[in-house]
């Protein structure tokens, strides 16, 4: 027996094999871009959340702001109430 012998590819095992490579090649690039848009739809959805929270301490900084706005308003009404009560004392006394 020789070990040595060398076998003479045929045309159709080399298409065969060329055949199985192009495959591989292309199920290679077809995974390769679906890992590629599945990393890009989480980060797409990141970004997303991020926006949702920032709208959602956006709104509640608002509804704060309004808050102590009508406070003050609140105040400086009971503020020139009382500024007209020691204005109209110090004209009676007058």
């Amino acid at each position: 027996m020789d070990l040595y012998v060398v076998q003479a590819t045929t045309w159709p095992s080399t298409v065969l094999v060329l055949g199985l490579s192009f495959l591989a090649l292309i199920l290679l690039i077809g995974i390769a871009a679906s890992v590629l848009e599945f990393r890009k739809l989480k980060m797409s959805a990141a970004v997303q959340e991020d926006l949702r929270q920032l709208v959602r301490r956006y709104e509640q900084l608002a509804e704060n702001t309004l808050d102590a706005q009508q406070r003050m308003a609140t105040d400086i009404s009971e503020l020139r109430s009382r500024t007209a009560s020691i204005e109209h004392i110090l004209r009676t006394v007058e």
